[in-house]
Parts: structure tokens; C-alpha cells; sequence
């Protein structure tokens, strides 16, 4: 049946997301087109195909239990020199992606897993390029502020061709929004499976 990598996060909402994932690309972060900019819920994670119905039920019952909640992102920070990563600073609604985290990662789920770190929101603008682009990232973004009602996350597969497609949107307090195809127009109000 083989297996497939999957990944949960909050999509950072537009302008936002475009505009940070522009800047990561002008950094020189070559990954920036295949990765939607986000705050990441569970890391790249194997798991075996067969199970996704499995995970869809799971994050369903997450975001039923969830419930809508303020982001704010304000600032840079760095996880140098311990993980070359240069971040957005998650200043409002971090302890909201925490208790969602938990909750992905349940160890009674179908997502259950170690974190190789301690878990800390953020949204990645640099990964793994030159020292000099990492600090100019964190210079010239270290005065960007967005903020937004997060009302949602939603389920990533990673391709063999390493971009992150959208499997499916959870929103909070029940349901499933349906997930247009990469480049269609989005119909934020439609709910369809």
C-alpha cells in the first residue's frame, strides 16, 4: 500500500502568507514555492497510506473541539546555531497552537509522534541557506506584524516532487471545507467534502 508524508498547520491567511513566502524566496530559500506559508501543528510524518481515513477523522474531532482564536505574528527570532531557521515570532495565539499540537500528536491518534524539538509556533522565513541571507531575513522582517482570527488548519501531503498540497481544511467546532485544486479561485464559505 506504501506510505505517504503528511503534515498539519495553520495557514498564514493573505496577503500574508503570499507576501512571506515572496520574501523567503528572495532570500534565496529555494523551498519557499513548495512549502504554503504556515505554523506548523505536527512535522513531516511517514505514516501508511491506509490510515488516512483514519487521520481525517482524527483532525476532524481535533477542530470539532477546537474553537476560533487571535494570531498575531510580530518580529523575528532564529533557532541558530542549534537549527539553521529563521522565523515570524507567533506572539498571540501560541498557546492555542500548542493545545492543538497535543492534540494532533494525541498518543492515541493516528498521528502520535516525538518532536525532535521542544514545540514552538512559528512561520519559517529562512531555512538551511547562507548565514548572510538568514541575517538579512532576520533584519529586514525583523518589524513585520500581521494578525488574524484563525478559524481553521488543515492536512498537507507532501509530493515526491517535495511541495505541500492541501488535502483538506478542518475548521473549528466541526467540519471539513472543501480544498480547490492549487491555483483555482477559493470560495472561503464553501464546505463541501
Amino acid at each position: 500500500m506504501g506510505t505517504v508524508t503528511l503534515g498539519v498547520s495553520i495557514a498564514v491567511p493573505e496577503p500574508h502568507g503570499s507576501l512571506l513566502q515572496e520574501r523567503r524566496a528572495g532570500f534565496g530559500d529555494l523551498a519557499a514555492y513548495g512549502i504554503p506559508t504556515h505554523v506548523t501543528l505536527l512535522p513531516p510524518t511517514e505514516v501508511d497510506s491506509g490510515a488516512l481515513p483514519a487521520v481525517r477523522a482524527h483532525l476532524a474531532a481535533v477542530a470539532t473541539a477546537g474553537r476560533p482564536f487571535a494570531m498575531r505574528l510580530s518580529g523575528t527570532g532564529t533557532f541558530r546555531p542549534l537549527s539553521p531557521v529563521v522565523f515570524v515570532q507567533v506572539v498571540e495565539g501560541g498557546s492555542a497552537c500548542s493545545w492543538l499540537q497535543e492534540r494532533v500528536r494525541d498518543t492515541s491518534g493516528p498521528l502520535a509522534r516525538e518532536l525532535q524539538f521542544p514545540y514552538h509556533p512559528h512561520v519559517t522565513v529562512a531555512h538551511g541557506i547562507a548565514e548572510e541571507a538568514m541575517d538579512r531575513a532576520y533584519t529586514e522582517l525583523s518589524e513585520y506584524t500581521a494578525a488574524w482570527t484563525c478559524d481553521s488548519f488543515a492536512l498537507y501531503e507532501q509530493g515526491t516532487d517535495a511541495v505541500w498540497r492541501k488535502l483538506n481544511t478542518y475548521a473549528f467546532g466541526g467540519g471539513v471545507a472543501g480544498v480547490p485544486a492549487q491555483g483555482s479561485p477559493v470560495d472561503e464559505h464553501a464546505t463541501t467534502l
